[in-house]
């Protein structure tokens, strides 16, 4: 909700600063550098801070930029207010991840498409709830067109004579729609800085013996795959559902109501189908997701390039591309994390390449299209990232397998050779407690046959004393 809300309140708060919109682009790349540092600062510091606390203070920094947004009169202001919340975004979009694997380990790939769902679901509401809140604004339409592109000097100069930081904004609505998400950040921080005084010794000791530490032999490799295959499969997403609506448009002839109705159903069915990822988590393992997400991008990306005048085919390719993203992140991490154990540094690294993606690849593709007009960039982008991600994954899952199983074919020589060695063992037992057993009886017998032998002697002479007393 914090991302969102800022598309459709752009206008608004660059009409509240007394700039127009293309001089206050810089908020975006602010943010999004922001993003990029709270996602390596948060990796670095959930290693040693505990993860409510960190997640909690995060929350707290976010509800407090958006409460002072609306307040905020001077640019430069306003974008050190979106790097903060961009810094704050990205601890929090780290530790999230973090925090699941932390409590539920491999076992919680519903827990995981659940949290993703959300992020889907707050983006779907906050444009619904900033445009409910903001409602009709003060300004006249002419108003808002003159304010919002007026010439950057007479921007500044007005700007230099306001001469305030802070003040209440002209358009209360703006302020009631920016409070109303803060607020609701501010309920969820709350119940984190709970969960984070309530030190339960059976919860840790519960946490602490359902964790296994794995660690695969390629594990660095595994993670540099891992950052490639989301660059591109973040990049193709966020491009896709950017350039989709000028794309059908300039490309496709489409009129304004069928584009919009076209980038509503792609991030529709992504949302529908990250919700119904949860129930598909819980009888589907991570690799098989992503396998049938992959199959669905590549089929649908395919369809939408050989068929790109089609209309028909860019309703029907569209949703099934939508549909076939949504569950490709959230299952990448679950299934990483069967393989090798994803701290904080480890999975700040590959939100970074995620972030990346996101950053790079419409900056490229909105270059290229300029350039080639005629051309569909768009979903040349999207099929090349799809065959990329399709290739990529079953190399992730190669060399995530075959250290298990030369590792399980060692431990089974290993089993092997001590059963071997065990019955060796007990056979030489066997055989040397035969000999000495054997050599025990044959020492009784002869000392048997000697008593024997010894006793006829004597029983013999005895009888041979008797009758020679007898004679005499």
């Amino acid at each position: 909700m914090s991302i969102a809300i800022l598309g459709p309140t752009f206008q608004d708060l660059a009409r509240n600063v007394n700039r127009n919109i293309s001089s206050l682009s810089l908020i975006f790349v602010s943010r999004a550098t922001g993003y990029l540092s709270g996602s390596m600062v948060g990796g670095v510091l959930l290693d040693y801070m505990n993860h409510f606390l960190l997640l909690g203070v995060s929350m707290l920094a976010t509800t407090v930029g958006l409460y002072l947004i609306p307040f905020c009169k001077i640019a430069v202001l306003l974008v050190v207010m979106m790097s903060v919340i961009g810094v704050s975004i990205g601890i929090l979009d780290t530790g999230g991840n973090v925090l699941i694997l932390a409590i539920w380990g491999d076992k919680g790939a519903p827990h995981m498409q659940a949290l993703h769902f959300s992020f889907a679901l707050g983006a779907f509401l906050a444009p619904l709830l900033a445009k409910l809140a903001l409602g009709t604004t003060t300004m006249s339409a002419e108003n808002h067109t003159e304010n919002g592109f007026l010439p950057s000097a007479l921007n500044r100069s007005s700007e230099a004579d306001s001469g305030s930081l802070f003040g209440v904004p002209e358009d209360m609505n703006l302020l009631w729609a920016y409070a109303s998400v803060g607020t609701y950040i501010l309920v969820v921080s709350i119940f984190l800085f709970a969960l984070f005084f309530k030190k339960s010794s059976r919860q840790e000791k519960s946490t602490a013996s359902a964790q296994e530490y794995r660690r695969a032999k390629y594990h660095k490799a595994l993670l540099c795959l891992l950052f490639l295959f989301f660059f591109f499969y973040v990049g193709a997403e966020v491009t896709y559902g950017s350039y989709i609506f000028s794309f059908a448009t300039t490309h496709v002839g489409m009129d304004e109501k069928e584009a919009a109705g076209l980038n509503s159903i792609f991030w529709g069915t992504f949302a529908a189908f990250r919700g119904l990822a949860i129930f598909f988590a819980a009888c589907l393992q991570p690799g098989t997701m992503i396998v049938v997400s992959n199959i669905g991008t590549l089929t649908s990306s395919l369809f939408l390039v050989l068929f790109d005048k089609s209309p028909l085919c860019l309703w029907i390719a569209s949703s099934v591309y939508g549909a076939s993203m949504a569950t490709t992140f959230p299952s990448g991490i679950s299934w990483i994390e069967q393989y090798t154990t994803i701290n904080g540094k480890s999975a700040a690294f590959f939100v970074i390449g995620a972030a990346l993606g996101e950053m790079a690849i419409p900056a490229i593709i909105g270059i290229l299209q300029g350039q080639y007009p005629d051309l569909p960039v768009v979903l040349y982008t999207c099929l090349g990232s799809a065959i990329f991600t399709a290739v990529l994954f079953p190399v992730m899952y190669k060399l995530a397998t075959l250290p298990l199983d030369r590792q399980r074919k060692r431990s089974r020589k290993s089993e092997d050779q001590k059963a071997l060695l065990s019955s060796s063992e007990l056979h030489d037992y066997e055989e040397d407690s035969g000999e000495e057993d054997a050599e025990k009886w044959n020492e009784m017998d002869f000392e048997v046959v000697e008593m024997n032998d010894t006793n006829s002697h004597s029983v013999i002479e005895t009888s041979e004393n008797t009758l020679m007393e007898a004679h005499s």
